[in-house]
């Protein structure tokens, strides 16, 4: 029987190779989204290529996201049930705080629908909030 971790990268027609299923650990063990530099850093000794890879492969196949939240560095969430490599489901709004810096899916709200004027075809839409996080605002 397949490990978890390898039966999820199958449905996804990805082949489980050992630094993929690491990768898929690391964003499976943290809620928050990602960066490339984040993901290294979890790993220790990584080829920086190879995580890229990775990390492309992961969002070409529909595993994950894209979120770029205006800190400079592209980050990476793990998408949601049904998603697949033509349709992500991840219309959703992502919270970045400004203190930690970290950057949250919030899946429960949804990105308004916008009516654009004329000729507008939308490829792509994202909102990102900033401020506090729950823990941040507490402190």
């Amino acid at each position: 029987m397949a490990h978890p971790l390898e039966d999820t990268l199958i449905a996804k027609q990805i082949a489980p190779t050992a630094m993929r299923l690491l990768v898929l650990d690391v964003l499976l063990r943290h809620p928050a989204a990602l960066s490339l530099a984040d993901v290294e850093r979890l790993l220790g000794q990584a080829d920086r290529i190879t995580v890229h890879r990775t990390l492309k492969t992961f969002t070409e196949k529909g595993l994950l996201h894209r979120v770029e939240d205006g800190s400079g560095a592209v980050k990476y969430a793990l998408c949601e049930p049904g998603c697949t490599p033509e349709l992500h489901h991840d219309l959703h709004v992502h919270f970045f705080c400004t203190r930690c810096r970290h950057t949250t899916c919030l899946p429960a709200v949804p990105v308004p629908a916008i009516r654009l004027p004329g000729a507008f075809r939308v490829q792509e839409t994202s909102l990102v909030m900033k401020g506090l996080c729950e823990r941040c605002a507490a402190a």
